[in-house]
C-alpha cells in the first residue's frame, strides 16, 4: 500500500494537493501513481502565468512504460514549477510527496472541498 500523507487532498486522477500560505495549493502525482507508471523518464510542466480551471489536463509525465496526462486539481494561474525535474524526473519517484510538479494560486479554495482526503482516496486505489 502507497503512502498517504493525511495533510493532503487526492483527485481521482491521482494529483495530490497541499494548501499553503496565500491561497496558494502545491500540485504532485501520489505515491500509487509513481508506482503504477513505474521509472519516469520526462515531464512536461504547465507554463508559469498558464489559467487553469480545475480538472483540465495541464502536464504530462512519461515513463519506460507510458505517457499520463496530470490534471489540475483547483482552478487558477500557474506561479511556479519545479524546474528541477526536468533534469531529474527521477525524484517524482524517489519522494512522490517531496516533488511538486507546480503551484497555483487557487482562485477558490473551495474547490478543494471536492478532493479526496486519504482515507476516501485509499479506499478509491484499493478496488
Amino acid at each position: 500500500m502507497s503512502k498517504l500523507p493525511e495533510n493532503l487532498k487526492y483527485a481521482k486522477t491521482h494529483e495530490w494537493a497541499s494548501l499553503e500560505a496565500d491561497n496558494l495549493v502545491r500540485v504532485g502525482i501520489t505515491d500509487f501513481a509513481q508506482e503504477e507508471l513505474g521509472d519516469l523518464v520526462f515531464v512536461e510542466l504547465p507554463e508559469v502565468g498558464q489559467k487553469l480551471k480545475a480538472g483540465e489536463q495541464c502536464a504530462v509525465v512519461e515513463s519506460v512504460k507510458t505517457a499520463s496526462d496530470l490534471f489540475s486539481p483547483v482552478s487558477g494561474e500557474v506561479v511556479e514549477i519545479n524546474e528541477s525535474l526536468a533534469e531529474q524526473p527521477e525524484k517524482i519517484n524517489e519522494d512522490a510527496y517531496s516533488a511538486w510538479l507546480f503551484c497555483i494560486e487557487a482562485e477558490q479554495l473551495g474547490e478543494l472541498d471536492q478532493l479526496l482526503d486519504a482515507g476516501a482516496y485509499a479506499q478509491l486505489i484499493e478496488q
